[in-house]
């Protein structure tokens, strides 16, 4: 197993969940520290509060991983007496970094909304609010028709032509490609002062914008020639949707008061709230995590029963009534479902890339409300 800094934590972490992901202005990523050092134990999170950096100097932790970004708002001074100075101060004397997945965390396949929806067994989900999709390119390559084979073989190996459920799909055409080779030229085909005329081909596949750095790789290494003739084109369409919140139906019809004590349940909350008549009858759920309120209209649009999300302010159930959607609010702190999730989606990552790190569920309970 190999030893790791932060940077190749983070790397990992973030196939999973880019920066991409996140909404515009949420203050993710480094937070707190370096990641040029060395780390052992990774603590897991929903909060950064001074309690939890003291669970992480007490389990000798070197970063954290945390949702909810402990810096949210640009510091104007930075004082120790303060508790949130006071936070900062501890985790630089003891060398802890803190990282934030946020937003991009929430809408990362596989991440907190996705978490929720389980816990709730929703099935057949989809995303409510489409906030980000990956652009797709179109690579165009000219290649001798004696190695087109080839080098349609090698871009469809790097992931370029996946489509649907299809791979490997691609476009040709025949041409002639003329060229001189001049001095300092190593040419593959023809003579230093010669022209030269080759039938080729013209090869046209289509790739997301994630990968075009890996096809670009494959097509230098299977081209034949020293330079080869090549472009990539941005196109319109987009691929790979991706966004807040998740829409499911439940396994069976229930009541809107028996789908709020099973949220109840299965989130371990003392209490909630709920919108809407007890007796309505409810298949088809939302779920977002967090402050839901500006996503109202969108799981109404989707068709959604019934909202679960955080946060509900007074006018917002007022609006959601009247539109018909029911919302239970069982308060902003599920998301520490993501706490398990991380922590079990890394351990694997880390054992598959051979990386020597533990992984560590944060036992400090951030939920700020009391219930009577």
């Amino acid at each position: 197993m190999k030893k790791v800094n932060g940077h190749e934590i983070i790397g990992l972490f973030e196939q999973w969940s880019p920066k991409r992901f996140a909404m515009d202005g949420d203050p993710i990523g480094l937070h707190i520290g370096q990641l040029n050092r060395p780390v052992e134990k990774v603590l897991i999170t929903l909060d950064v509060n001074e309690e939890v950096i003291d669970e992480a100097i007490q389990q000798g932790a070197n970063l954290i991983i945390a949702h909810h970004p402990p810096i949210f708002r640009p510091l104007k001074s930075l004082q120790t007496d303060t508790p949130q100075g006071r936070m900062i101060e501890k985790c630089i004397k003891n060398d802890i970094a803190v990282y934030a997945a946020h937003t991009n965390l929430d809408v990362a396949p596989g991440g907190v909304n996705d978490m929720l929806a389980a816990k709730l067994g929703l099935l057949d989900t989809a995303v409510v609010e489409q906030t980000f999709s990956e652009p797709l390119y179109k690579l165009v390559v000219f290649c001798p028709v004696t190695h087109a084979e080839d080098l349609r073989q090698a871009l469809a190996q790097a992931g370029a032509g996946s489509i649907g459920d299809y791979m490997g799909c691609s476009f040709s055409s025949s041409g002639t490609g003329r060229f001189t080779p001049v001095g300092g030229a190593d040419p593959y085909i023809g003579e230093i002062g010669q022209s030269e005329q080759v039938q080729e081909e013209k090869i046209e596949v289509v790739l997301p914008s994630t990968i075009r750095n890996k096809v670009l790789k494959a097509m230098l290494v299977a081209h034949p020639y020293e330079e080869p003739a090549y472009d990539f084109f941005v196109l319109d369409q987009r691929t790979n949707e991706y966004g807040l919140g998740r829409i499911g139906k439940l396994e069976k019809q229930t009541t809107l008061a028996q789908f709020a004590e099973h949220v109840k349940q299965v989130f371990g909350v003392p209490a909630l709230r709920f919108v809407g008549n007890p007796d309505k009858e409810i298949r088809k759920v939302a779920v977002l995590g967090g402050d839901g309120n500006k996503y109202i209209g969108a799981a109404k649009r989707a068709g959604a029963d019934v909202l679960v999300t955080g946060d509900l302010y007074y006018h917002v159930a007022h609006d959601a009534e009247a539109m018909g959607l029911a919302v239970i609010d069982p308060g902003h702190n599920i998301e520490k479902v993501m706490i398990e999730g991380v922590v079990d989606y890394m351990q694997d990552a880390c054992v598959e890339a051979r990386y020597n790190v533990k992984f560590i569920k944060s036992a400090v309970i951030t939920e700020p409300f009391h219930f009577i």
